[in-house]
């Protein structure tokens, strides 16, 4: 499928044009019985005023045709409290999440079960309010709060950082940062890394500096195409698979596969004239998501939606089909793990 020109202003959340995504060409769901764990879920209403929270997820999941088992919510931001400690402001994003959680639980909606893990936001750097934060997130989790996912997203070019980045380079590195993991650790929870692809060195460092904690690298680590980016696609994956395959050499490291849309850019979701088919999909993002499964084994690939920000360029059904066009080489057992068993496994779903 040919590129379409990169005038859309990438790393920006652009809500879904539904009139848009109604022309996608309808496509045979592929493996319709192969449970599916979405490892990456947002339910939010984002600055640009598109709501997407259980009801319209409902929808899609009732009209993707893949079995979608469960899903894992991911922080985006929202519903922080506005009164009591500033520290514990996150803690209002997991009471969000748990009462989405309680809604599909009544089966009025889903009979998914929606946000069975929640990972939410927690600063690192916080000191010695971590573990009371901590501890607030798992208290307000009613069983289901898994981890902590920080941003350390960082470039310098502003356009490359959009609105959601660290306030500098290499944060992971910070000591104070690495006593948080430590913090985060011991409470046996998950920390999902959040960065550009040249930070994945950072990731690789983290995870050798504290060998016993739980890492997700997210949007297998969100190449990017952009910006200044943009016209080197063979030296932006060069470098991006040469820290990969450094980091695969790190076994506390797992890896969330897809999510790569508004980043890597090889896609103008803005000026196509149809959606792309789950086929042409697989081609544009196989260079990213087949070497994370050589790399580090079907046992630490997790495969995930990114909803609704990739709502912007597909809908839920094509994104399965893409995951099941990369995989169809796959053994039954490699992709029982892909699909489902890794994220049991990293956020210890029931």
């Amino acid at each position: 499928m040919p590129v379409t020109a990169t005038r859309t202003a990438f790393a920006t959340i652009h809500a879904p044009r539904l009139d848009w995504l109604a022309r996608a060409a309808p496509e045979p769901v592929l493996e319709p019985d192969l449970p599916i764990v979405d490892a990456h879920l947002h339910l939010w209403q984002p600055p640009n005023g598109y709501r997407y929270y259980l009801e319209e997820y409902a929808q899609d999941l009732a009209n993707c045709g893949h079995n979608v088992e469960a899903s894992v919510y991911e922080e985006c931001f929202h519903m922080y409290r506005t009164h009591g400690p500033a520290h514990l402001k996150y803690v209002g994003e997991t009471e969000f999440a748990v009462g989405q959680a309680a809604m599909a639980a009544s089966g009025k909606y889903t009979s998914s079960r929606v946000a069975a893990g929640i990972v939410g936001h927690g600063d690192l750097m916080l000191g010695e309010r971590l573990r009371e934060l901590l501890e607030a997130h798992i208290d307000a989790g009613n069983g289901r709060f898994r981890g902590v996912r920080q941003l350390a997203k960082w470039d310098a070019d502003a356009a490359v950082r959009g609105k959601y980045s660290a306030a500098g380079p290499h944060l992971y590195l910070d000591p104070e940062f690495g006593r948080g993991i430590d913090v985060l650790n011991s409470l046996g929870l998950s920390f999902d890394a959040s960065i550009f692809h040249p930070q994945i060195p950072d990731v690789a460092g983290l995870a050798r500096a504290h060998p016993d904690a739980n890492i997700v690298l997210v949007h297998c680590g969100s190449p990017v195409g952009h910006g200044p980016y943009a016209g080197r696609e063979s030296e932006n994956h060069a470098a991006w698979l040469a820290s990969m395959k450094n980091l695969a050499k790190c076994p506390n490291v797992s890896i969330k596969m897809g999510g790569i849309l508004i980043n890597l850019a090889n896609f103008d979701f803005a000026t196509a004239e149809a959606p792309p088919t789950s086929a042409q999909l697989a081609d544009l993002w196989r260079p990213y998501i087949e070497p994370c499964i050589e790399l580090f084994g079907a046992e630490r690939c997790m495969v995930s939606s990114n909803f609704p920000v990739d709502k912007a360029g597909f809908g839920y059904a094509t994104v399965w089909n893409m995951f099941k066009h990369i995989t169809a080489g796959a053994s039954e057992d490699e992709k029982k793990m892909i699909f489902s068993g890794t994220a049991k496994r990293v956020y210890r779903l029931d």
